[in-house]
């Protein structure tokens, strides 16, 4: 991909998805302090100023490159933003899409994943038009598992060894949706 993309701005629930701004450093800072988020994602494991200056840049490169859309889930009540959520187009030329996301801890439970899930999924099967969306999920994540079956993931099967996490190769779980989204 080369093509520069425009991160909109979508609805998703009491929450709203918008491109990454310097104000969300507190967001890095307290996804930085998760002892999770950095070994999936190129969340700062040690957070400083100039690192989470450096992750919000790398989102903006990500559709800067057309490499996909990185989203900021914001509460609307106080626009407090609480996760992210990224469709990533590397295989597009191959008919597919992947999802990632996550929640920072003090915000999970309240839904806010699984409304983004839905709204990117609907935005991409219809707007975009992909053909197939996945996302993959380490087996012992059962919240993320929940969130990817109530936005209408289909579990395909288990990737062993899928992945490097902290370290060790570790398997995930696909989940896929593929086809359009039901009017």
């Amino acid at each position: 991909m080369s093509e520069s993309l425009v991160v909109p701005r979508l609805a998703a629930g009491a929450h709203d998805l918008r491109p990454w701004e310097m104000a969300d450093l507190p967001l890095v800072r307290e996804a930085s302090a998760d002892p999770y988020i950095p070994l999936i994602t190129t969340v700062p494991p040690v957070y400083s100023r100039a690192e989470g200056e450096a992750f919000v840049r790398r989102q903006w490169t990500r559709s800067e490159t057309g490499a996909g859309y990185p989203f900021v889930i914001e509460r609307r009540r106080d626009a407090r933003p609480v996760g992210t959520i990224g469709l990533w187009l590397r295989d597009l030329p191959e008919g597919r899409a992947t999802l990632g996301y996550w929640i920072a801890a003090p915000h999970r439970g309240e839904g806010a994943a699984g409304a983004a899930l839905s709204a990117v999924s609907e935005w991409a099967l219809g707007t975009l038009a992909v053909p197939r969306l996945q996302l993959l999920v380490e087996p012992w994540n059962t919240a993320s598992a929940r969130t990817a079956e109530r936005a209408g993931f289909e579990r395909e099967g288990v990737l062993r060894a899928w992945q490097e996490v902290g370290g060790e190769r570790r398997d995930m779980v696909m989940y896929g949706w593929v086809g359009s989204r039901p009017a």
